[in-house]
């Protein structure tokens, strides 16, 4: 039997968490949500738990149907596989390298200054090694994703690249950048805290 998750009007992150206490109870569940940006962070998640995922949109809400066709109710649920096979067996060890980015500017002082050295970082970024498997923007350094920012292009390479490029979109809305963005995906807290806490080292710009 199909469990109903309504979600419609719900801040973020709750839709995502009343989803995935429904798909632990449920290898059917139907999500009800009324924003674009809850449609995606609740389809993201339960693709990367290995569920089958359709979306209908219904007079501006969006109807998920979320299929477990693997084995069970419980199937996939707390991170995905690839997340699950770089952690060690404390949670930590061997786990992704995670870049948490929370300004547009590099450093304290000088804001000139600051908006120079984090070009410059992002350009050298695509040139070294090890890589981050992930970075998360929040807070002021949301803006770094969107149009017009001065590392937009650096951004898009490491995307290309392969890297996961996360911006909290709490933070993009308060400063009303949400339809700017133009690198990565508009995350939620849920998923910033899930990858945060899987990763074997955490890099703070």
């Amino acid at each position: 039997m199909t469990k109903t998750v309504d979600a419609r009007g719900l801040a973020c992150p709750q839709p995502v968490i009343l989803t995935r206490k429904a798909m632990v109870d449920s290898s059917d569940v139907t999500v009800l949500v009324a924003s674009a940006t809850s449609r995606d962070n609740v389809q993201r998640m339960a693709e990367r738990s290995g569920r089958q995922v359709t979306v209908t949109e219904t007079e501006g809400e969006f109807h998920l149907h979320i299929v477990d066709h693997t084995g069970g109710p419980a199937s996939g649920v707390g991170g995905s596989s690839e997340e699950k096979s770089q952690t060690g067996a404390d949670g930590q060890s061997g786990g992704p390298l995670v870049l948490v980015v929370s300004d547009s500017k590099m450093g304290r002082g000088d804001e000139e200054l600051g908006e120079i050295l984090v070009r410059a970082f992002f350009h050298t970024l695509g040139e070294v090694e090890p890589k981050p498997d992930t970075i998360i923007l929040f807070n002021a350094g949301v803006r770094l994703a969107v149009e017009d920012s001065t590392v937009l292009e650096d951004i898009q390479a490491l995307a290309a690249s392969g890297i996961r490029i996360m911006s909290c979109g709490t933070c993009l809305k308060h400063f009303d950048l949400i339809d700017r963005v133009r690198v990565g995906v508009v995350s939620n807290m849920y998923d910033i805290a899930e990858c945060m806490l899987a990763a074997g080292k955490i890099v703070t710009l």
